[in-house]
């Protein structure tokens, strides 16, 4: 089977749901930047020092996909939602970097090869964000789904002074 379907020739394309909209929709552009997110975070994952950078990184894909189908499931019940259970592991991490990490004034993004590609990461989880906002005015998205990616950003952030304190240290904006 190819890749190639020509269905989306016409400007629409096919949820998980089933139902057909526009390429433009906003459910599409959530998932979509969701897609461009775990892309993002693909090649962040071959930079990386920390092991346990690395493994958050890759229950963060693997919870991609899963935030990327709920979003693209408009009727219906979409098989592995996120749940307040996965937010909370998010949170967890965050918890235990914050721990380890103590921040001591604002940090200027991409000290290193590996937080630079975190903080891109990082944007894109906002912008994510905000078109997950917009999509809720409108239609049905879960609040653990909203919560999921609004803690994945901190993580996200986290992550990346975990990764410039163990190559170096933290760049703090000067006063």
């Amino acid at each position: 089977m190819s890749i190639v379907t020509k269905t989306g020739d016409d400007g629409l394309t096919g949820l998980w749901s089933g139902e057909r909209v526009r390429k433009d929709d906003l459910r599409v552009e959530a998932y979509g930047t969701i897609d461009e997110l775990d892309s993002i975070l693909g090649e962040a994952r071959h930079y990386l020092k920390r092991d346990d950078c690395k493994r958050m990184l890759d229950e963060i894909q693997h919870d991609l996909y899963r935030v990327a189908g709920q979003l693209a499931t408009r009727t219906g019940q979409f098989s592995s939602p996120i749940v307040d259970d996965d937010e909370g592991r998010i949170a967890g991490y965050v918890e235990r970097l914050e721990a380890e990490i103590p921040l001591a004034g604002f940090v200027v993004p991409g000290a290193t090869p590996q937080s630079a590609r975190l903080d891109v990461a990082r944007t894109v989880c906002r912008r994510a964000e905000r078109r997950i906002v917009a999509l809720a005015w409108d239609a049905d998205v879960p609040a653990a789904l909203r919560r999921y990616v609004n803690r994945l950003s901190d993580l996200l952030f986290m992550m990346a002074r975990a990764e410039e304190a163990a190559d170096g240290g933290i760049r703090y904006v000067k006063r």
